[in-house]
């Protein structure tokens, strides 16, 4: 039940966020949009470091100076299969008029729902795999720090479903429209996090790889999308503070809940 319910709160956060259609009347502002931004990659940060960069180390302490491996090799698996889904998907951006990947005749609303697939899915694969790693007694997790990460995601999707709900609005989407393709967009996470739980309990030694690999796939995401969009244009201060924010708070919850 625990493992359920720690599965789901990031897509409940998600809904949160997406339900402002029905609290805001006009377009999210760039100052309040840009602070988000920077909030959700701090959360990000500091969950790939503690939660899964760390344990992923912890793990095979007793490897001494070579603990580091598995670590650095899973961390760029995981930036490398994220540029590769990059690369290979028809997406496009929030905010954007132009596609990146492959030529498609996919929908602009099939295009954004792509690009938010790939957003949440290693956030999805960071929650599941913090889980198989607490499940399977893996040294430095715990199903509370297993919580936090959850509770940290979740707490980054609030805004995250705002900011692909709103914009969804003022495109001239009804209210309930916008409200369901804002919370679709989380729900890719439960379901990468459920698969990476089942494939983990056949894949223990190279837990390890994985925890690493979820912490690059996250911070492929902060490098590639959401700082770059967070520090164009004016008022990009607001989003280091959002930075700042997230990244503290998610360091004290893996710490106290942990």
């Amino acid at each position: 039940m625990t493992l359920i319910i720690g599965l789901l709160i990031p897509l409940l956060g998600t809904m949160l966020g997406a339900a402002f259609v029905f609290l805001m009347k006009d377009e999210m502002s760039p100052r309040l949009q840009k602070t988000l931004l920077g909030f959700a990659s701090g959360v990000m940060v500091a969950a790939s470091v503690w939660s899964l960069l760390i344990p992923s180390m912890e793990m095979v302490a007793d490897s001494g100076r070579w603990s580091v491996l598995p670590a650095a090799v899973g961390f760029l698996l995981g930036m490398g299969f994220l540029l590769m889904i990059d690369e290979l998907t028809p997406h496009l951006h929030i905010g954007t008029d132009k596609p990146e990947g492959p030529r498609s005749r996919l929908s602009r609303t099939a295009m954004l729902a792509l690009a938010v697939t790939i957003h949440n899915l290693p956030e999805g694969m960071a929650v599941g795999v913090v889980f198989a790693g607490a499940e399977n007694g893996a040294a430095g997790l715990s199903l509370a720090s297993a919580l936090a990460v959850s509770i940290g995601i979740a707490i980054q999707n609030v805004p995250e479903g705002a900011i692909i709900s709103m914009p969804m609005r003022a495109a001239g989407n009804s209210k309930w429209k916008s409200f369901v393709i804002g919370s679709l967009s989380g729900a890719v996470e439960p379901l990468g996090g459920l698969a990476v739980v089942l494939l983990a309990s056949f894949m223990i030694p190279v837990l390890p790889y994985m925890l690493a690999f979820a912490a690059g796939a996250m911070f492929y995401v902060v490098v590639e999308e959401l700082i770059p969009e967070a520090s164009e244009g004016e008022h990009s201060n607001l989003s280091t503070i959002g930075f700042a924010i997230g990244f503290v708070l998610m360091m004290v919850l893996d710490v106290v809940l942990g």
